[in-house]
Parts: C-alpha cells; structure tokens; sequence
C-alpha cells in the first residue's frame, strides 16, 4: 500500500512539474509545435492604442486588434495599425525571445476639426514654461470694443463637462509693442510697455490705474526667475550619468524634460559623443534608429530609461516656449510619448522616438503659435484661415 502512495506521489510530482514546466514556457511567449513535439521561442507583442479596437498588420498581414498580447516569432517585422477616420501608425520592430516588446500608440483624426477660442483677434502669443496657459494681446481697432483690449491668458486644460475654461482678460490698454513672460510657475506675467515693466496676476484682472511699475526691480525678478529655472533643471539632471551631464552643461545651447521628466529633448551647440552603456540595457527597450553622435544646430530627444538618443531636427529650430523668434517650434505633448513640431503652412505631431511624423494640420496659420492641451485631444492655433485682412484668432484644433 505504500508503495502504491509513493507511486501515484511521484505520478502527481511528475505531472504538476510538467505542467509548471508548459505554463512557465506559454507564460514566457513560447508555442508548442505538435509536430515536432517542443518548444519554440516567441517573444510577446503589446500594441496599446488610443482609441482602441485599431487593426494590427504585421509585414502587411493582418493579424490581431490593438490592446491584445501576441506571441511572435523573433525577427524584424513592419507593424501597421489602421483605424478608419485616423492616421495610419507604423514602426519596424525587433522581437527578442522572451521579451515583451510594448508600443503605446496615439491614432490622430485624419480630418480634424476647428472651433474658435478667440474672436476679437489674438497676437503675439506665449506659452508657459509648464505649458498651462498661453498669453496673447487684443491689440485697438475700429472694429473691437475697447473693453476687449488688453493682455489675455487661457488654460491649456480642460474642466469638467459643463465647465468652462475661456480666455481670462488680465489687463487693459493698447499693448501694440509689448513684450510679456511667465514665471516659473505660470502663476504670474512680466509686461513690458513703453510705460513701465508691470508684474500681473496670470489668473485675474489689474486695471491700468491699479497696476505698479517694477521697472527698478525687473533685473531682479528676472534674475530669481532664472535661479529657479536652473534649480528645477539641476534637480533633475543631478542623478543623470556623469557623461550625460557633462554634455548637457557644455555642448547644449538649451534642454527641455518631458512632462514625465524621462526624457529630453535638447539642441546641441557643439559636436559631441554620447557614450555607449550609460545605463543597463532594458529588455524591450526602443530599437528605432539612435544617432549618438551629435552635431551643432541639431536637435535630439535623449531616453533616461533606456539611454537612447534620437535625432528629430537638423534645422535650426526652437524649443522655448517663449521664443517666438524663430519660425519652427518643437514643443512636447503633456503624453511625453509625442512631439508638436510647428512650421509655416504645417503643424506635425510625431513620436518620441522621430519616426510617424504625421501632419495634423495643413494651411495657413501664424507660426510657430501651436500649442498643445494638456488633454492630449486638442491643439490650439492662431491662424486668420487664409484671410489676409482679417485677423488672426486662437482656434482649437480637434485632433483625437
């Protein structure tokens, strides 16, 4: 009899072993091949999308809905996914065995939609440095009320249903030749007019009669705006690899974290190398093209994470929010998983990564006065919609 018990002990031993054993293998991507009675290495494949519901093609072949795991064989496939209504996504991708290989993928409207924000005109506008509110001026004409006049801000974020978020009027006046910057924080709008330099509340309204001229005290406030931009930026690049600081303090002219603060997009000032191994490699991390040497003029997104870098612009191209010099703006999408690159009769939004660069917008508008909402479902743009003598408005840009 006890023989017996030990038998079936060691029949059940055999047994829950072999099946751990299969689970463990199925669980780690592989597939069972019936007719050669083993196991084949797979890796597994997680395509996100938003929406969800696309069709995934691999190397032109429809497979599988988004937001499924698929085992894979390794290889270098062409991965497509389509959704009617939306922008096509596609990206070569390198499957490793036993590797979960993950893409969270954003469908944009191929027919987008506009609404205005503003209608008594808008100019000069001016994005935050945390991209929460934009500034622009209602400058005097024959055809707007002098009560609309003025400097204006409105939130890049959206309420509530039932809520409203609409332009807030901050200031009166005729501000044809005024210059305005946010702090920091975006709490506060420094203006500059012929009269005086005047600290405003970004959130409410200060008459001319109430407002104080801080012209004595500009340098100075522009000086602890400064500090407390260089704090926030030490904070975040002090845990950074050595070599990775080193080049950001002397071969680049100006660095932006992402929303997430995982990665950065910067304009090298200089040629330089990144070296290789600055991080330990992740397992299924990105394996879209990296360019680790890089060149003057040339703008680049570098991953913490995954210690890659990537080039997204050889023009001259700016990446300050405040700077409206130039006529070309990248500026990041509150996702961090994307890019709004802003140029004349165009406005783009793209990967991370510069691959699916596809265009949102096409026609006339003032660029680079393109901003993205913190909704992600939305961009804000100034345009006059090829008008020449009427002037330009704010109008959302429904995208998702």
């Amino acid at each position: 009899m006890t023989k017996i018990r030990v038998v079936f002990f060691l029949i059940a031993l055999v047994v829950v072993g072999s099946f751990g054993v299969f689970a463990s293998y199925i669980a780690r991507g592989y597939k069972f091949n019936l007719k050669t009675f083993n196991f084949q290495p797979n890796g597994i494949l997680v395509l996100k999308s938003e929406p969800d519901g696309a069709s995934v093609y691999i190397d032109g072949e429809l497979k599988t809905a988004t937001n499924t795991n698929m085992p894979i064989a390794p290889g270098i496939y062409d991965v497509e996914v389509h959704k009617e209504g939306y922008f096509s996504w596609y990206k070569r991708l390198t499957i490793e065995k036993e590797v979960v290989t993950q893409a969270d993928i954003s469908l944009f409207k191929n027919v987008p939609s506009l609404s205005p924000v503003t209608t008594n005109g808008a100019s000069n506008t001016v994005m935050s440095e945390d991209g929460s509110k934009i500034a622009f001026s209602v400058l005097p004409s024959k055809d707007i009320d002098a009560e609309k006049t003025g400097l204006w801000t409105v939130d890049t974020f959206s309420f509530p249903l039932g809520f409203t978020n609409g332009p807030k009027r901050i200031t009166d006046g005729d501000l044809t030749d005024a210059t305005y910057t946010f702090s920091p924080d975006g709490r506060q709008v420094l203006l500059t007019i012929s009269e005086g330099d005047f600290l405003l509340d970004s959130g409410s309204f200060t008459s001319q009669k109430e407002r104080v001229n801080i012209a004595s005290k500009k340098e100075e406030i522009m000086i602890e705006w400064k500090k407390v931009k260089e704090a926030k930026d030490q904070s975040l690049i002090k845990n950074l690899p050595p070599e990775l600081i080193d080049v950001l303090s002397r071969k680049v002219s100006n660095f932006v974290f992402s929303p997430d603060n995982n990665l950065i997009l910067y304009t090298a000032s200089s040629s330089a190398t990144l070296p290789a191994g600055l991080i330990k490699p992740l397992p299924g991390a990105s394996t879209q093209k990296q360019e680790r040497d890089i060149q003057s003029g040339r703008t680049y997104v570098y991953d913490i994470k995954e210690d890659r870098n990537f080039l997204i612009s050889d023009q001259p191209t700016t990446i300050d929010n405040n700077d409206q010099a130039q006529i070309q703006a990248l500026r990041w999408v509150s996702t961090s998983r994307h890019l709004l690159l802003a140029f004349p009769g165009q406005i783009i939004v793209m990967d991370y990564d510069g691959t699916n660069r596809q265009v949102v917008y096409s026609g006339s508008y003032i660029s680079p006065s393109a901003f993205p909402f913190s909704n992600t479902t939305k961009l804000l743009i100034l345009t006059n919609l090829g008008a020449p003598t009427s002037p330009a408005n704010l109008y959302t840009l429904t995208v998702k």
